[in-house]
């Protein structure tokens, strides 16, 4: 699973509901998603109207400590066969302290035959992490717009106590974005869990 299969998803998804004129917005892994559909050629021109991009920077970076213990313990869930919503909190309060951030890892979890599941499949994750790191296209270096880059409104939100955006890579986000706008929340990685109307606010107020 790469970037760019998740973006042919995505532009199949426009496809299939006939969609234009339409905004996107992407959290971490679903951020560097949006971009690389944005950066592609799968949609034809104005499918997108604005794109929002939450707290990950269109370039290459080794995946967090964190990240990778959230997807573990999220495969380990599925398999301790729980029983309750609850059980899998108190599992999950094992590695995530933030009451906040673990209602919003589990927002994703339901029951299912086999007992209960994440709607987003953990494993195939989980064995993709070495590619989530990566991002499928080149930044220009000198300060112009990259070969594939996208100008439409573009805003990235960037939680202020988390480092995914950061002075090395906001060239990158110039690069391909050239008319984007950076705004800055008291949060750490997971903006619209720790700061929901701040976040909800921040977002209408672009696309209006």
């Amino acid at each position: 699973m790469t970037y760019m299969d998740m973006a042919k998803d995505l532009a199949r998804f426009f496809e299939e509901h006939q969609l234009s004129k339409h905004a996107l917005v992407g959290h971490s892994l679903g951020g560097k998603a949006v971009m690389a559909l944005a950066l592609s050629d799968l949609l034809p021109d104005n499918t997108l109207s604005h794109l929002v991009v939450v707290d990950i920077a269109p370039a290459e970076g080794s995946i967090s400590p964190e990240f990778m213990k959230y997807t573990r313990t999220m495969l380990e869930i599925e398999k301790a066969n729980l029983q309750s919503r609850n059980e899998a909190d108190k599992f999950l309060a094992k590695v995530e302290p933030n009451l906040s951030i673990r209602q919003f890892l589990l927002t994703n979890l339901t029951r299912t035959d086999d007992g209960l599941r994440f709607r987003n499949p953990v494993e195939t994750l989980l064995n993709a992490l070495d590619g989530i790191g990566q991002f499928p296209y080149k930044p220009q270096n000198d300060g112009q717009p990259a070969e594939k880059h996208w100008n439409g409104p573009t805003l990235f939100i960037k939680g202020k106590n988390s480092n995914y955006i950061n002075q090395n890579n906001l060239p990158s986000c110039r690069s391909f974005f050239p008319n984007m706008a950076l705004k800055e929340l008291s949060t750490g990685h997971w903006v619209q869990s720790e700061a929901p109307r701040e976040f909800l606010r921040t977002v209408r107020e672009f696309l209006e």
